[in-house]
């Protein structure tokens, strides 16, 4: 059974150390960190990218580690008044207590299993938000910046409404111990200040996922399952498939269908 620093890495919370120090400096330099910068980090494991952000001036870093062992080595490794450490789960703690010091930069390597979930956390708490840098599986970055065709889905629609996204290095399985079987993307984002409104915002998700249900069908044949009327929607948009469509197409077949 694998160790680091004669701790057991455990399976269970998706566990990859980061070795590459260029990959952590990518990511500092992608942010603008001055000594008003609030940073929080998510799962910092041994504390290879939170000895980087320690170096730099801002003027505190919160940390998410749900594993204790994990969360006391590195305030062992790293003593900083500036650092706090919260043992807690992210996607469960009151994510309010961000308010005191938005915005908050995000600086972080996540866990694979959990990255959608934590994305949608950065969604609903985005004002507390002034951009980021993220790790995830390569896999997942291009499903989230794909503009249309295929792999274009409700994931594109939902998180490019609300951010703005960019790729950044790929990374390696090697630069990780151990290394995971799967390559790697840093992902910078910033939630769009101006970002349309949606009516009946919880319903049109809902909506938009059963539309790209079977994303290769058309149009048609996905919209029958989702409940509204289909003679409302526009003769041009029935034997498109679902990935053809824009936001734009969506909204506008959401304006004619809902009410």
């Amino acid at each position: 059974m694998a160790h680091v620093h004669d701790i057991r890495i455990k399976k269970k919370f998706g566990q990859h150390f980061l070795r590459d120090h260029t990959v952590t400096q990518s990511m500092i330099d992608s942010v603008h960190i001055d000594t008003t910068t609030s940073i929080f980090e998510i799962g910092c494991g041994d504390g290879f990218l939170t000895g980087e952000i320690l170096k730099t001036p801002a003027a505190r870093l919160w940390i998410f580690e749900i594993d204790p062992e994990w969360a006391a080595h590195v305030l062992k490794t790293f003593p900083d008044v500036r650092m706090t450490m919260h043992q807690d789960d992210f996607l469960a703690v009151d994510l309010k207590m961000l308010g005191e010091y938005a915005p908050w930069t995000v600086l972080a390597n996540l866990p694979y299993q959990v990255t959608f979930p934590i994305l949608h956390r950065f969604q609903e708490y985005r004002s507390f938000l002034k951009e980021g840098v993220v790790m995830v599986q390569e896999e997942v970055a291009q499903k989230i910046v794909q503009a249309s065709g295929r792999g274009f889905g409700y994931p594109a629609l939902f998180f490019q409404h609300y951010f703005d996204w960019q790729l950044l290095t790929k990374i390696p399985p090697t630069a990780f111990f151990p290394a995971p079987k799967v390559t790697s993307r840093l992902l910078y984002f910033k939630p769009r200040i101006k970002a349309p409104v949606i009516p009946e915002e919880e319903q049109f998700w809902k909506f938009i996922k059963k539309c790209f249900q079977q994303p290769r069908r058309m149009f048609k044949n996905n919209f029958n399952g989702t409940g509204y009327a289909i003679d409302r929607v526009p003769e041009k948009y029935l034997d498109l498939r679902a990935q053809q469509m824009t936001m734009n197409d969506f909204l506008a077949i959401w304006d004619l269908v809902r009410n």
